[in-house]
């Protein structure tokens, strides 16, 4: 019998459950585990203060404690108790990006544990664009530290399935509130009085935050494969975002990548090996013969990114064993798109 609690709320009025929403807060104000929906995937949400709480986080996902967490808060002004201080640059940024898919990372307070904070001086802190998000912090009187609601090293839940697929019995609560708008993780970036240094790409671009703040840089360990680093934030260290079967990142012309993706599906079919490729809308026409999911038009890379995950997914539910994608330009949202399938494929990148 399961022993999590599974309640959809309403995504656009919250209050209309406040009954299952009242039950998901007395769950986190006695140190539970509850799932919930954002606007980027389904985070597991914990008291950000209560290192007995925080330490049930990494044990449900099988998470490293060296992996920091992010703090949500549901008021910009609930940051100040959390750090140090605010730069005049994370000030920018609050007031552009907030409520929204962009995490700031500053000198914490002494009210942050190092459990949340993943033993470092610095914590994650974020206000997510999603109604229930929100309305369950309010709820709460405090803040949620919220990784991704699934087990560690699998790609990350965009739906409430998902979470449930991964962490049922594990967890005291799932809320489902439908499917997440943009299907990666948010941008998080450590702020300088002088400087803004992405530590992990997302949906808020290089682009968008050189458009308020001056001096954006993207750091070193997002374009290498380096265990040694230190993580400063969620995502910079592990494998990440993998299904069960063996990811091949295709790059190079076009022309090229089809050619060799084709090569690699026959060469499996001859061997009995359950393979796939995702394509886009632009090429999936070229694999007629062969399995194929579609991640939807380069044109789009946002759908791309909102749909990754779930057909890493996908995979797992055809028993894939190998699974070939074609790659995409680091530039804009696709930073972030190569960065997810970077860590997915172990950095196994085909050069054709």
């Amino acid at each position: 019998m399961d022993s999590t609690i599974f309640e959809k709320i309403n995504s656009l009025d919250p209050n209309k459950d406040i009954v299952a929403l009242k039950k998901a807060a007395n769950i986190l104000k006695n140190d539970g585990l509850v799932a919930f929906p954002t606007e980027t995937v389904y985070g597991l949400g914990a008291n950000a203060l209560k290192d007995d709480a925080i330490k049930k986080i990494y044990v449900a996902k099988g998470r490293p404690s060296d992996n920091p967490l992010i703090v949500h808060i549901a008021d910009k002004n609930d940051i100040y108790p959390l750090v140090d201080s605010v730069p005049k640059n994370a000030l920018i940024l609050i007031e552009k990006f907030w409520p929204g898919a962009l995490t700031i990372v500053l000198k914490k307070s002494s009210i942050i544990p190092k459990t949340t904070s993943g033993g470092l001086d610095t914590v994650a802190i974020r206000m997510p664009n999603n109604n229930i998000a929100l309305a369950l912090i309010k709820q709460c009187g405090f803040p949620l530290a919220a990784p991704s609601a699934n087990t560690s090293t699998k790609p990350s839940p965009t739906l409430a399935s998902h979470v449930y697929n991964d962490l049922n019995n594990k967890i005291d609560m799932i809320i489902d509130g439908g499917k997440c708008d943009f299907g990666i993780e948010s941008t998080v970036v450590e702020v300088f009085e002088d400087s803004v240094n992405i530590l992990r790409p997302g949906s808020i671009t290089k682009e968008m935050l050189q458009s308020v703040v001056n001096n954006v840089t993207i750091d070193k360990a997002i374009l290498n494969n380096n265990l040694n680093i230190l993580a400063k934030s969620p995502g910079m260290k592990y494998k990440h975002y993998a299904p069960f079967g063996d990811i091949f990142i295709i790059d190079g012309n076009i022309n090229n990548i089809i050619s060799y993706i084709l090569n690699c599906l026959e060469e499996d079919k001859k061997n009995n090996i359950k393979s796939i490729v995702i394509a886009s809308d632009e090429t999936i026409k070229n694999y007629s013969s062969f399995n194929t999911l579609n991640i939807g038009s380069r044109k789009d890379l946002h759908l791309i990114a909102k749909n990754l995950f779930n057909l890493l997914r996908e995979c797992d539910t055809l028993n894939i064993q190998k699974i070939y994608i074609e790659s995409f330009l680091e530039e804009g949202v696709g930073l972030a798109i190569m960065n997810r399938l970077k860590k997915a494929a172990n950095y196994k990148i085909i050069k054709v």
